[in-house]
């Protein structure tokens, strides 16, 4: 995709998001808050900021692939900030899609691309703590992009999947809750 200077400056402004307070959520309760809270301390904590983009509508979800960010929008001038992992190299991507599907625990199965990239992952694996997957999972409409929790936070941040965002289980619990089916999704570059 070609950019010419003002969309680079608009990009720049757009994620340069003041915070406004921190920001936590009931989650530390309830069966799931024990596995959830293994990872208190993350590199980028959840936090409510300042959001100065009204092109984007309350309810929608913006992602800066670049910042390695993914903003919950509020509105009224305040958005959810969370830490996100991306896709590595040649595996970014960018547009507007919309959740299709939730899913609590998900199954895994590797598409064929990565399946033939990576011949010793398992074919299928069940939904639970060990699956890459995480605790939830929300389906961009019919690709085969996901928003989805990891088991490995180490990776928020980074660059390291294959087109997916990755968020911590304790986040992606956070946003499942506060997402519909039909919710647009803009990922940005």
């Amino acid at each position: 995709m070609r950019q010419n200077s003002g969309s680079i400056i608009f990009a720049a402004l757009l994620f340069t998001a003041a915070p406004a307070q921190a920001f936590d959520s009931p989650i530390n309760r309830g069966p799931l808050a024990d596995f959830l809270n293994v990872f208190r301390e993350q590199a980028i904590p959840r936090q409510a900021v300042t959001w100065r983009h009204p092109q984007f509508k309350r309810g929608t979800v913006v992602i800066s692939t670049k910042d390695r960010r993914l903003y919950y929008v509020l509105g009224d001038g305040r958005a959810i900030e969370y830490g996100v992992g991306v896709g590595r190299m040649g595996f970014t991507w960018s547009g507007v899609k919309t959740i299709s599907r939730k899913r609590e625990w998900p199954d895994w199965s590797p598409p064929p691309q990565m399946l033939k990239r990576r011949p010793d992952l398992p074919r299928h694996m069940a939904g639970g703590m060990e699956n890459p997957l995480g605790a939830r999972a929300l389906y961009l409409g019919s690709s085969q992009y996901r928003i989805h929790g990891s088991n490995e936070p180490d990776t928020i941040g980074a660059a390291v999947s294959s087109g997916c965002i990755r968020m911590t289980n304790k986040d992606v619990v956070d946003l499942y809750g506060r997402v519909k089916v039909g919710t647009k999704v803009v990922v940005l570059n």
